[in-house]
């Protein structure tokens, strides 16, 4: 189960194979952003994270959602100052479920207010409609060559 990336994530997002863990939009209303990644089991991770039982890391799903969260910035910022959306605070964490080879994550990333180039924001990760991730973080948007 091989997924193509969309060109869209591939414009907008620094990201790229190997780190990249959005393939697509999904959708976007208002401060909300639905992304998709399909977990192949391919991902080098899988590896050593366990041999014979493979778990998706919980830091990787984090990035997952940390990189949804960056696309909805990419939205949301358009005609600002280009900039470079990095996560400068995490809180609140909640695993739920694993995460496994053919998986197909869906992230939503809400927007819950913005300061300045601060973006506070909540996402949830679900996998066949169940919830695996709830998490709270900030992205700020910081100029590219800094």
């Amino acid at each position: 189960m091989v997924s193509k990336t969309s060109d869209l994530v591939l414009e907008r997002l620094p990201q790229k194979d190997p780190f990249l863990f959005v393939d697509s939009m999904k959708e976007r209303e208002g401060n909300t952003i639905k992304t998709l990644y399909q977990v192949t089991g391919e991902e080098d991770f899988f590896k050593g994270h366990f041999p014979g039982n493979p778990i998706m890391p919980g830091v990787i799903l984090q990035e997952a959602a940390f990189q949804s969260g960056a696309l909805l910035m990419s939205f949301l910022s358009e005609g600002d100052e280009e900039g470079l959306g990095v996560v400068s605070r995490v809180q609140d964490v909640k695993f739920k479920n694993f995460v496994k080879p053919g998986d197909l994550l869906e992230m939503e990333v809400t927007l819950d207010e913005q300061m300045a180039n601060a973006f506070y924001m909540s996402g949830k990760t679900r996998v066949a409609g169940k919830i695996v991730m709830a998490i709270k973080f900030t992205g700020t948007l910081v100029p590219k060559n800094a």
